[in-house]
């Protein structure tokens, strides 16, 4: 028998202006410079007492950290933040809450935050039924989201694991084409507790009415002690499709939002051969109602079990007739209060983290498997958005990242400064990368990001100890979006594909 694939050699983005330092980083160094030049230029020993120790501030706020930022960028946030708490930006009401237009009278958007620009268009799917498209204008990008099964990796053996992790690997590396049109690709999942409601109510319609005593007595004693701690599982898969980079594609379709929607149905029917090698089964292309639905459970999680009982109308009489899913313009929360560290949305509290690093040993395809452990209090978000490279532009970033270790290793070797055994591991990471991107393989940008949300406040911190231990086993390092709690969300909890900005390019 075969030994179990492993995986490792991720590695962190770096953004820097110069070196790590960003441009703020590195205003700062330069003043702190001057700063410290001031004597030496003015001849007056005097005016040290006071240079030198503004030199120092600006040194700390430039290379100080603070539970992973440095100083300076956590004092912009918490200005920005308390900015925005004085103006109350940071509160959203939708619905009957909200202003009305002056002039059309209408409501605005009901998406808070930054999904307030996006808009649900409707399109066919070529096969009879309406596929819901996320357009966001401002970003020129158009989203499909699809739910999604998999058999899962855990209990299937060594050659099955390996062959469905390569055919996820085949499918991505397949859009890793120079301007390929689809410019992101997004997994979501979530775990959500289960009070067994719905177990129960099935078991009660398809229970026979002669049915023994003994045994109607034991399935109801068992329905109590396992209902409630089932736990369920959504997954969906997103793809997103740039209009700038599908011109010529959307304007032999018609042109403008009918074309791209035109070509993005087009691209998505292309997929299901790769998607089926990678042993994903697609259950559904959601509707603008599904889509509704599953941004709607998201900000209200005590949603989901009215919602899911309308969608079983057939077996439940007092939602017959009743359409599925939700309205789009219901889609959004009713109230969001933006918190420094949590935010807060209809009947839940939710925290936000980003993944920010991978392990640095060889894992198994399996590694992320705790951090969505059912928990009973706490339902919990996984969101990976992938952003294929092309080949030329991979090959310029590879380059370009070998390029800069090795200068930093030289100048470390004319310094005389030993190499670390982590400087010496990224270098051949780097080599190895650029080897694996010249024989063939695709390179990726990657964001990963987790959620954790409950309905009681109370259990809020220790639903995050948990969440935080768990990500400990699988050996990732997560920080919280301090600040920016209710953009993470639309990141972490929302399968819309979110969260992967332009690189900025350092010198």
């Amino acid at each position: 028998m075969s030994e179990p694939a492993v995986y490792s050699g991720w590695q962190s983005e770096r953004s820097g202006f110069i070196g790590n330092l960003s441009g703020v980083g590195f205003t700062l160094v330069a003043a702190a410079s001057l700063t410290a030049l001031v004597p030496i230029y003015t001849r007056f020993w005097g005016s040290a007492i006071v240079a030198l120790p503004l030199a120092a501030v600006f040194l700390a706020l430039a290379y100080g950290r603070v539970l992973g930022l440095t100083a300076v960028e956590w004092i912009v946030l918490a200005v920005r933040h308390q900015i925005a708490v004085a103006s109350r930006k940071n509160l959203f009401f939708s619905g009957l809450f909200a202003p009305r237009r002056a002039a059309d009278d209408a409501q605005p958007m009901d998406l808070p935050g930054p999904l307030a620009r996006l808009r649900i268009l409707e399109a066919p799917d070529g096969l009879g039924g309406r596929l819901a498209v996320a357009h966001n204008p401002i970003e020129g990008t158009y989203t499909a989201v699809c739910r999604v099964t998999y058999p899962g990796l855990a209990l299937v053996d060594t050659e099955k694991q390996t062959g469905r992790v390569n055919g996820w690997g085949a499918f991505l590396r397949s859009h890793c084409t120079e301007d390929g049109a689809i410019v992101r690709i997004g997994v979501h999942q979530r775990s959500m507790p289960d009070d067994g409601g719905a177990l129960r109510s099935w078991t009660e319609r398809h229970t026979s009415p002669d049915a023994p005593a003994a045994a109607v007595e034991a399935l109801t004693e068992l329905m109590a002690s396992a209902g409630p701690v089932a736990t369920v599982r959504e997954t969906y898969l997103s793809i997103t499709l740039s209009s700038s980079r599908a011109r010529l594609a959307i304007k032999g379709a018609g042109g403008g939002q009918v074309g791209a929607a035109a070509v993005l149905v087009r691209e998505i029917s292309a997929m299901h051969g790769s998607l089926s090698s990678a042993g994903l089964q697609v259950v559904e292309w959601l509707d603008p109602r599904g889509l509704a639905q599953a941004i709607r459970t998201a900000y209200d999680p005590e949603a989901h079990l009215a919602l899911g009982a309308r969608a079983t109308a057939t077996e439940n009489p007092q939602w017959a007739g009743a359409a599925r899913g939700v309205e789009p313009e219901l889609a959004g929360p009713a109230a969001t209060e933006t918190g420094w560290g949590l935010y807060r949305h209809d009947g839940g509290w939710t925290v936000s983290y980003q993944v920010r690093g991978l392990p640095r040993s060889d894992v198994y395809a399996t590694f992320l498997q705790p951090l969505l452990r059912p928990r009973q209090t706490a339902r919990r978000s996984l969101s990976i958005t992938y952003e294929p490279i092309g080949p030329g532009k991979a090959r310029q970033e590879l380059a370009r990242e070998k390029t800069k270790r090795q200068t930093m290793r030289a100048v470390r070797a004319k310094t005389g400064r030993a190499e670390s055994e982590d400087e010496r591991r990224e270098a051949n990471t780097a080599r190895s990368q650029d080897v694996a991107r010249a024989s063939g393989h695709g390179v990726l940008r990657f964001v990963a990001m987790i959620a954790v949300t409950v309905t009681d406040l109370t259990e809020l911190e220790t639903a995050c100890a948990e969440l935080q231990a768990d990500a400990s086993a699988a050996g990732l390092e997560l920080r919280r979006a301090w600040g920016a709690q209710d953009a993470a969300f639309a990141v972490a909890a929302l399968p819309l594909g979110q969260g992967l900005p332009d690189r900025r390019v350092g010198i």
